[in-house]
């Protein structure tokens, strides 16, 4: 029996609003150490652009992730001002 290789994964477009959340979100790499985390907030504050989510005020709190170094009230607010920034 063998495996099969997973599937290859199709790279964004670097101006795609997809993109610039995921890097969004790696700027906080040291406030969300937890890779797995980064992608969950990612997709969910996607979502959220794309006006089907939540704000970043309760999908940190949802989403459960783990958070060091600044309360979540700040992560938050941090959050919201470069979302500003972002073209849509």
């Amino acid at each position: 029996m063998s495996t099969s290789p997973p599937p290859k994964v199709k790279k964004a477009a670097d101006n795609s609003l997809e993109k610039q959340v995921y890097d969004l979100v790696e700027l906080f790499k040291d406030n969300i150490p937890v890779s797995n985390d980064r992608y969950r907030f990612s997709y969910n504050l996607f979502k959220y652009m794309t006006g089907e989510g939540d704000p970043p005020e309760i999908l940190i709190k949802s989403t459960k992730i783990e958070i060091e170094g600044i309360e979540k009230g700040e992560l938050a607010a941090k959050i919201n001002e470069e979302l500003g920034k972002i073209k849509k």
